[in-house]
């Protein structure tokens, strides 16, 4: 009899409770699972990273005298072959909010371990509960859950024996590999912990301000979004690492901080943010084909995967010369930066009017950190479906003048527009004669925004949409804020310089 620690998205040996579990021989297996890897959400850029990260684990194992045992098939089939001929005593893994078809999988596996009789213990991973029964409280929750220590790496485990590893292979199904990324975030544990110090240590003192940037984020930002994603980098130890420096920060005179107080604290704000959407995934696995409001979900009408407008948003070939070049940036590395995200999401739901699942399967698979409990409630919100989020309808233009305006980031990534003037790279289709390279705007913004507000407009009024909205809002909304509160930060700005004014005027009164 074994202990089997199955390996998923947790691919480290820091911080791994499943693996300090096991007391009996212990197998590590890894499964590739082609039907998996046929699914619409995932591309040969995140295999490629994972596959890295599967190497980097191999060798982690290795230094504390076990192999990574790599299967490739369907997990129920293996795990039962498994049993059969060397008997599971118990599976240890990390709980994992996935996409349908790994919620699906697991739920099949659980199947097969009550019938076996094979306990299966899972350990939390991130900052996320299961079950949670309200969201009251989360926020201490995920505080709680950091504040635990970190699981020592273990040492002394005996591997069971005869175990022949496995080749971890170039591509899990036969596919065209070559899918535009042509540079990619380099992958690993190392990789990733040098990111964080990196931030930590200086690269971060334009957070702040760089994260809204394409041009700049790529620096600016902690670029962590991949390796956690993995489980290369334990959520944990990520954020006490930040909580400690964010103290240590706060002994010294501004001037001797690395990085601002600000951008540390920043920094921890997305790690809570980030469990907090994988939160609304965990509690409504549906999210990722079905919009959180009835009304919304009502109002759908699907996408073809040919649609000519999907596939020219996709490729970055709608005219908008900003829009086109984040598109592109992210097709040649697999990231880009927040507030992009939300544009080219909100550009597609709203000016071309496409189903958010059909651009959320696009982008999902664009995305090398793709996270699907961030992704599809990201995906909603952006595109006006959840019903407890104001609708934002960025504008290209603004954007691009806003973020780019030396069209420097245009020129890199729209090269058929690098010839012309700083200035005339926003909006080419204003020239005499636009350039023949470049195509012409693929809808007319003002009427595509005339078109969307109608329809959001439409969509609000339907009967009881208030009353679902506050049903979504208490199962998935942040306990920060108020229902039909949705920008919190901007109300406690208002009633700081409210306060400063206050208080101004006090110290003039005689």
């Amino acid at each position: 009899m074994l202990d089997v620690i199955w390996f998923k998205r947790d691919l480290r040996v820091v911080d791994h409770a499943p693996l300090a579990a096991a007391r009996r021989p212990v197998l590590p297996l890894y499964i590739i699972e082609p039907e998996y890897w046929r699914g619409p959400d995932a591309s040969p850029r995140q295999w490629r990273f994972l596959r890295a990260a599967l190497l980097d684990l191999r060798a982690a194992l290795a230094e504390i005298g076990l192999p990574l045992v790599v299967r490739s098939g369907d997990a129920v089939t293996l795990l039962r072959r498994l049993h059969a001929e060397r008997g599971i005593a118990a599976l240890h893994s990390h709980e994992e909010t996935g996409n349908l078809w790994t919620y699906a999988r697991d739920r099949a596996v659980g199947r097969f371990c009550r019938e076996a009789g094979i306990p299966w213990h899972q350990a939390r991973q991130f900052g996320v509960a299961r079950p949670l029964a309200t969201r009251d409280g989360w926020s201490r929750f995920f505080t709680a859950t950091m504040a635990a220590p970190l699981t020592p790496i273990p040492r002394g485990l005996q591997a069971a024996p005869n175990l022949i590893e496995g080749p971890i292979p170039e591509q899990p199904i036969p596919w065209h590999a070559d899918d535009g990324c042509l540079a990619p975030q380099p992958a690993g544990r190392a990789e990733g912990l040098a990111l964080l110090e990196s931030f930590l240590g200086g690269r971060g003192r334009d957070y702040r301000r760089g994260m809204s940037s394409p041009r700049t984020a790529p620096e600016a930002c902690s670029r962590l979004s991949p390796h956690l994603a993995m489980g290369s980098l334990s959520m944990r130890e990520v954020v006490q690492r930040v909580e400690r420096v964010g103290h240590d920060f706060a002994a010294l005179a501004p001037a001797e901080r690395p990085i601002p107080l600000g951008a540390v604290q920043s920094l921890r704000s997305r790690l809570q943010w980030h469990c907090h959407f994988i939160q609304k995934l965990e509690s409504e696995p549906a999210l990722e084909h079905r919009a959180a409001h009835a009304a919304a979900e009502a109002a759908r009408r699907p996408t073809a995967p040919d649609d000519p407008l999907l596939l020219a948003w996709a490729e970055g070939r709608t005219g908008y010369p900003f829009l086109d070049a984040c598109m592109r940036s992210l097709i040649a590395t697999g990231w880009l930066n927040f507030r992009m995200r939300a544009m080219v999401q909100s550009f597609a739901s709203h000016h071309l009017g496409l189903d958010w699942a059909a651009s959320g399967a696009r982008l999902a698979r664009l995305f090398t950190d793709y996270e699907p409990g961030i992704h599809w409630p990201q995906v909603q919100m952006q595109s006006g479906a959840t019903g407890i989020n104001t609708p934002r309808i960025y504008n290209p233009v603004k954007q691009s003048l806003d973020q780019d305006p030396e069209g420097s980031f245009i020129a890199r990534w729209v090269p058929e527009l690098a010839h012309l003037p700083p200035g005339l790279r926003h909006t080419p289709w204003r020239l005499e004669r636009p350039p023949a390279a470049y195509p012409a705007p693929i809808v007319d913004q003002a009427a595509a925004l005339t078109a969307a507000r109608e329809r959001l407009s439409s969509l609000r009024k339907a009967e009881g949409f208030g009353a679902e909205a506050r049903r979504v809002f208490e199962k998935h909304g942040s306990r920060q804020r108020r229902f039909a509160q949705d920008d919190p930060m901007a109300e406690q700005a208002r009633l700081r310089a409210k306060a400063e004014k206050a208080a101004r005027q006090l110290s003039l009164d005689v």
